[in-house]
């Protein structure tokens, strides 16, 4: 292995040893350890003290025990502190802002759906080029995907009306290379620069970046606690007329508002009095599978864009577009433009975990681990003023006076603890509120409820400095 234990009696000593060999470098990913027994016969201690090693290093997600195979040095990109030298968690910085869930055993079930894709004749098929239309089969798949049912788990075909199922026509889809890119391609087609696009007074961050890449300017639309203000909205495009909305209806970030049904009708109805386009952002939605797309009520305005980066995994980041077919050119042409084409692997990829249900498995679990983590966040974080879809991997916190969102910030970083400021969501120039956004989604559930316990011992405490 490397490394050099001595006989020692604190299990943490030795798993920080281990540790540390793995954050410099020396243990890669994938690298098997020695059994347990023979990891306990290597350095003169007990089993159950090298039981206690192992586990403690499973605790600190730096490695995974596979049941037949043994234990093996995990990656740590994308986890808490990954670059860091991850020895004892109170010590590395544990990430709040960065939100990717993974759930156990998810890449052995992705790694089985990839084996039939990786033969030579599948693999050379895969590695084409492909344009923003994808393939036969991808838009079937993806139709299936984007749509409603109201009874059963899956899409059905087209019908009359959400409320009895609802997907959208296969050739509606548009691919992309990722979620952000498809949402940068929409919004680029629908909004000339300098134009107007309305959007949610506090909104993902992405599409403020997005909008100052396209010259558009984004006009700040008021929200109550069902969502976006439909009249608010007609008040923003009488002061100067809008050219599109951007939106998230469903499970909203940083806010997880999930619109009520009076909202939707409301919102739909003064989107069509007003003669607007929409852009509906469903990349969380898979969350709350009840609840249907506002583009199944309003097919002919709203553009829903969605991505497989939440559902799956970061690496994962199809964008997928499901467009009216008066913008559909437009879109495609944009995708073009913007080098924003999928990547043919991934796409094929993405069919057949759609296919052999690989798909479905992993947002049901992921279901269950968000509705687990908003209850530690109520357990951890008692008393506090949290807004959140009880099914979200997010809350939104108003920090108790006299803390400011900023001041907060940095408390906890000097914690070991990333957090989102309000103010990265804001829009206009409205003051943002005391507030900041909770990822839930990265870390270990053990560490995220150690993490929020701090967090409410500092929140409680109040500014020590005089900065809030």
């Amino acid at each position: 292995m490397g490394i050099t234990l001595g006989a020692m009696d604190d299990f943490r000593q030795l798993a920080d040893e281990i540790a540390a060999s793995i954050a410099a470098g020396r243990m890669r990913p994938g690298d098997r350890l020695p059994t347990q027994r023979a990891f306990a016969h290597r350095r003169g201690i007990a089993a159950s003290t090298a039981g206690r090693v192992y586990a403690e290093l499973v605790r600190r997600g730096l490695v995974v025990g596979e049941v037949g195979r043994g234990t093996f040095v995990r990656s740590t990109d994308g986890l808490p502190g990954a670059g860091l030298p991850l020895i004892e968690p109170s010590r590395a910085r544990v990430d709040l802002e960065l939100n990717y869930p993974v759930v156990p055993g998810q890449s052995a079930l992705l790694g089985a759906g990839l084996a039939p894709l990786l033969r030579p004749d599948a693999l050379d098929s895969a590695l084409r080029p492909v344009r923003a239309e994808g393939t036969p089969a991808a838009r079937e798949a993806f139709a299936a995907l984007a749509g409603f049912a109201a009874l059963a788990g899956f899409a059905a075909p087209n019908v009359a009306g959400p409320d009895a199922g609802w997907a959208p026509a296969p050739g509606a889809l548009l691919f992309a290379g990722s979620g952000r890119q498809a949402v940068s391609a929409v919004l680029a087609a629908l909004v000339p620069p300098g134009q107007r696009l309305g959007v949610e007074e506090l909104t993902y961050p992405v599409v403020k970046a997005a909008a100052r890449q396209l010259g558009i300017v984004p006009v700040p639309v008021a929200m109550d606690r069902d969502g976006l203000d439909p009249d608010a909205l007609a008040a923003a495009h009488r002061s100067a007329p809008l050219r599109a909305v951007y939106l998230q209806p469903r499970v909203h970030n940083p806010l997880g508002v999930t619109m009520p049904p009076a909202r939707r009708e409301r919102l739909v109805a003064e989107l069509r009095r007003l003669d607007l386009p929409a852009v509906e952002d469903a990349i969380w939605a898979f969350l709350r599978p009840d609840v249907p797309p506002l583009a199944a009520v309003a097919p002919e305005r709203i553009v829903l864009v969605d991505s497989l980066s939440k559902r799956l995994a970061p690496g994962l980041s199809t964008g997928f577009a499901v467009v009216p077919e008066g913008m559909r050119e437009q879109v495609a042409a944009s995708l073009r433009a913007g080098s924003w084409l999928p990547s043919g692997f991934a796409l094929e990829a993405a069919v057949r975990w759609i296919g052999d249900g690989t798909l479905a498995a992993i947002e049901a679990a992921k279901r269950v681990d968000a509705a687990e983590r908003q209850m530690l966040a109520r357990e951890h974080l008692p008393g506090a003023r949290l807004r959140a879809d009880p099914r979200s991997y997010y809350c939104w916190w108003e920090l108790p006076e006299p803390w400011h969102a900023e001041s907060f910030v940095a408390a906890a970083a000097r914690a070991g603890i990333g957090l989102t400021p309000a103010a990265a969501y804001a829009v206009g120039s409205r003051v943002p509120p005391s507030a900041v956004r909770l990822g839930l989604a990265s870390p270990p559930k053990p560490l995220l409820a150690e993490t929020l316990t701090t967090l409410a011992r500092l929140a409680d405490g109040g500014p020590q400095d005089g900065s809030a």
